[in-house]
């Protein structure tokens, strides 16, 4: 006879503070984990990216290049390239080991919020507070997007892809996602202005945070209201909204100095973790581990589950 096997282990959220990363940068706008996770990026106020291992503390790099504030930051799947946008309203591609700036795209007529590499790392996909979203292919010279949707009506604030879609969130206050396959767009309609999206790992779900301080979980095929999350503050500034490493729980940085965990399911408050005095203006989770990134002014904090030891 065969035994049960044993439940899985309750899924631990990130309580401890294990590292405190002095950036340097002026205000850090977004902190961002690599593919794998072992490094991290910071986008500062002071026109610099930087490259950390976050686990370490150590800074491995900065690279200079944006005429004005860096905004948002993704590390492509191979680790040899990132992309970063700016309020200079360009899009830059840089080499990680050389640390020049391989091509600079320019055609957005407005602060650039949000990149995203797509899976090969062929593709950079750049939102702007122009209300666009542009692709710009990385391998042609060409100085034109391959394509832009425009079909927003304010701001673009988050962008999120997945292999063969993309997610948007407007200021407009609606979810966009883009299926490239079909050619189709699917609009849901939250109605504050959304300030981050995200796809559930198991692709199923989209995540939306706005500015009324609310979380909500939709059904991506049917835009079914699944979950609503409140309890954090969220009126003024562009948060960061994330889900941990096993979808068991959705995150959302708050404007009073914490970071917010509630449980994906039950909606119930899981966690308040107490990261700094001002607003919490980026946050990350690691692909795999409990494991968190969270930048206020000019530091960024990593968190690790409690039964974790550092080396």
């Amino acid at each position: 006879m065969a035994f049960p096997r044993p439940r899985p282990a309750r899924p631990e959220l990130p309580r401890q503070r294990v590292q405190t990363l002095q950036c340097g940068q002026g205000a850090v706008r977004a902190a961002r984990f690599n593919a794998d996770g072992n490094y991290c990026l910071t986008c500062g106020s002071d026109k610099t990216l930087k490259l950390w291992n976050p686990h370490k503390g150590t800074a491995l790099r900065t690279y200079q290049g944006h005429g004005y504030e860096v905004l948002d930051a993704a590390g492509s799947s191979d680790n040899s390239q990132i992309c970063s946008g700016g309020a200079d309203k360009s899009v830059a591609l840089w080499d990680v080991t050389t640390g020049q700036v391989v091509r600079k795209y320019r055609g957005h007529a407005g602060k650039v919020n949000c990149v995203q590499f797509n899976e090969e790392g062929t593709v950079i996909v750049s939102g702007s507070i122009d209300s666009t979203v542009r692709c710009w292919d990385c391998r042609s010279r060409r100085p034109d997007p391959i394509q832009v949707l425009d079909e927003a009506k304010d701001g673009i604030s988050s962008v999120k892809l997945s292999a063969h879609e993309i997610l948007t969130g407007s200021v407009d206050g609606r979810v966009r996602r883009y299926d490239l396959r079909t050619g189709q767009l699917c609009s849901d309609y939250i109605g504050s202005p959304i300030t981050s999206v995200c796809f559930t790992k198991d692709g199923q779900c989209v995540l939306a945070a706005s500015l009324d301080s609310t979380l909500r979980l939709l059904d991506k095929d049917t835009g079914e209201l699944l979950g609503e999350y409140t309890g954090h503050c969220s009126t003024t500034y562009r948060l960061d909204c994330v889900l941990n490493e096993q979808d068991t729980h959705v995150g959302c940085a708050s404007e009073d100095g914490h970071v917010y965990f509630w449980d994906l399911v039950e909606g119930s408050l899981a966690l308040s973790l107490p990261v700094g005095q001002g607003v919490v203006q980026s946050l990350a989770f690691h692909p795999r581990l409990p494991c968190l990134l969270a930048a206020t002014q000019g530091q960024v904090t990593l968190w690790r589950e409690d039964t974790f030891q550092p080396d």
